[in-house]
């Protein structure tokens, strides 16, 4: 069992703030010319477990780029108190070089990375002149490394980063070296071990297999600071927070406003629906009282003058009505997406031959050989570390294998959505990566984003700004637009709310084409029903039995 390291992370940090430590007044947001909410006001004190929810879309990751200050807000004030630890959704991003050290940067998370730098620089310096003016430095600086736990911190780092699922050795490499998902979980270890007085986490839980999210669940249950989390991960709203802000948002030219509600996420949703029950209840009742009022002073004008008179009230209190009238709740719009029919291809589509990855002196997979027929879902497991992204890269030919061959049938044109989204490009549209991927004109191109929700003046925003769960919609939006017959999806509802996930689930489990998926997703892949498994890194095949769901979250 992973380390229990909610008490200890943090531990040598002088104390906990008390009171507010996220302090928001007036906030107005933007992204690409749309106003994501205007006059925001709350406080998150010490103690307190907030999930900021709202659909895919709505703009949480926004919104959160400003809390946690990775952009600046339109207008507004944001104050934090003490540390904060911000884990976006794409650490890579972040301005860290990638030959950094994986271990000094978790370290960094205390400032200690400056501190073994020096102490190392300081022992090399007393190696060559063993002075006692580099002695009396040596020693000074020895101790100061020695009371703020710095010789322990990595016995600790190293714990930490195994209860996240992340294996220690990997602190031995660079940055450059890791896979993102292998990034995104350095960065979550490094703000843990920081100890922070704030956590703003965008999506803690991907990348994470059963073991490491069942860790982190207990991490953030024992947390004394305060917590602010956007997830799909329903068992962590309801486990970890004790209050929800939602994003209400409803369309790409609204304005959202923030609702809270105390409690869990389950009890918010109860209460959520109850709200809009009565919301649409009192609309109903304002809209019915209009029609009487207007219909009864239409029947009184051009009668008496007395009658006239009593019609202009009338209309008076319509128009008062009118100004003070609720909307009803906005229906939820259901994503209605479907997979054109597959062009034909030849009865085998993928042949893999004696494939070996190695990165350096680790060897990834070794002497692996399948085929793939017409038709045919394949599901890739294993645990963290077995392979399974690099192999689906292999055989999408973004990674070259050491030896071995990856060969496609006849008249086969493979689609690969990555996992991390490599193909979005910052700086260029969401319509000019549609471009890409097929000769359709931009009519056809928007109509297929907007299957996807991605409707509007969205299809000219820069696609850097997109949470992951627009991310993930516009990949599949692409592959959508390349007409492909051969998918190779790596987990391909990541970042998705329910309802998003549901809909994608249902609209690949119904294509009739080949696909070759990797997917910790228990409901996706049950609806997906394949046909047989590889097993990774041994590439072991075997037909699929319900007998594996139980391993698919492990995976």
């Amino acid at each position: 069992m992973a380390p229990d390291l909610g008490n200890r992370v943090g531990a040598g940090r002088p104390g906990w703030l008390t009171g507010a430590v996220l302090i928001v007044r007036d906030l107005v947001v933007e992204v690409g010319g749309k106003t994501i909410v205007d006059g925001a006001t709350f406080q998150v004190r010490a103690g307190d477990k907030v999930g900021l929810v709202g659909r895919n879309g709505a703009g949480k990751t926004t919104l959160f780029r400003a809390l946690g200050g990775a952009t600046a807000p339109r207008s507004g004030q944001i104050r934090r108190e003490g540390g904060t630890g911000y884990l976006s959704q794409d650490p890579r991003q972040d301005a860290v070089p990638d030959d950094t050290s994986c271990l000094a940067h978790v370290l960094s998370g205390r400032g200690l990375d400056v501190a073994a730098e020096r102490l190392e620089k300081l022992r090399i310096a007393l190696e060559e002149d063993p002075s006692e003016r580099n002695i009396a430095r040596f020693s000074t600086a020895q101790e100061q490394f020695e009371n703020a736990e710095g010789y322990a911190a990595e016995s600790e780092v190293r714990k930490l980063v195994d209860g996240l699922g992340l294996r220690s050795d990997r602190l031995d490499l660079t940055l450059g070296a890791l896979s993102g998902g292998e990034r995104r979980r350095l960065e979550l270890a490094r703000i843990l071990f920081a100890g922070s007085d704030l956590l703003l986490l965008d999506e803690p839980t991907n990348h994470l297999d059963a073991d490491a999210r069942d860790w982190l669940l207990r991490f953030l249950r024992a947390y004394r600071g305060a917590l602010l989390v956007i997830s799909h991960d329903l068992d962590l709203l309801d486990e970890a927070i004790t209050r929800v802000l939602h994003l209400d948002r409803e369309g790409e030219d609204a304005t959202g406003e923030l609702v809270e509600y105390r409690g869990t996420y389950s009890q918010y949703l109860t209460a959520r629906e109850r709200d809009e029950e009565r919301q649409a209840k009192l609309a109903e009742r304002q809209e019915s009282e209009i029609r009487r009022l207007s219909t009864l002073a239409d029947k009184m004008r051009g009668q008496s003058a007395k009658r006239a008179r009593i019609a202009k009230s009338l209309d008076k209190r319509v128009s008062r009505l009118a100004d003070d009238k609720v909307e009803g709740p906005a229906a939820r719009r259901r994503l209605d997406l479907r997979f054109p029919p597959p062009p034909p291809s030849g009865r085998t589509v993928l042949t893999a031959t004696e494939l070996w990855k190695s990165y350096g002196e680790l060897d990834v997979f070794s002497d692996v050989s399948f085929d793939v027929g017409r038709g045919e879902r394949l599901l890739i497991m294993g645990l963290n570390g077995a392979g399974k992204t690099t192999l689906l890269k292999v055989l999408a030919g973004q990674l070259q294998p050491d030896l071995g061959e990856v060969e496609l049938g006849h008249q086969v044109s493979a689609g690969y959505y990555a996992q991390e989204h490599e193909g979005i490009v910052d700086g260029r549209s969401l319509l000019d990566h549609m471009r890409e991927q097929a000769g359709l004109g931009d009519e056809q191109l928007r109509a297929l984003m907007g299957m996807f929700g991605l409707s509007g003046d969205k299809a000219f925003q820069d696609a850097g700004t997109l949470s992951g769960g627009e991310k993930t919609k516009l990949a599949l939006a692409q592959l959508v637009a390349g007409r492909h017959n051969l998918l190779l999806l790596d987990e391909p509802t990541n970042n998705l709310d329910p309802m998003s996930r549901t809909a994608t689930g249902e609209a690949l489990a119904s294509w009739p084409g080949t696909m070759v998926v990797v997917s910790h997703d228990v409901e996706f892949v049950e609806a997906l029903a394949p046909d047989r498994v590889l097993m990774m890194p041994e590439g072991q095949l075997d037909y699929f039995s319900p007998d594996a769901l139980e391993l698919v979250a492990l995976a």
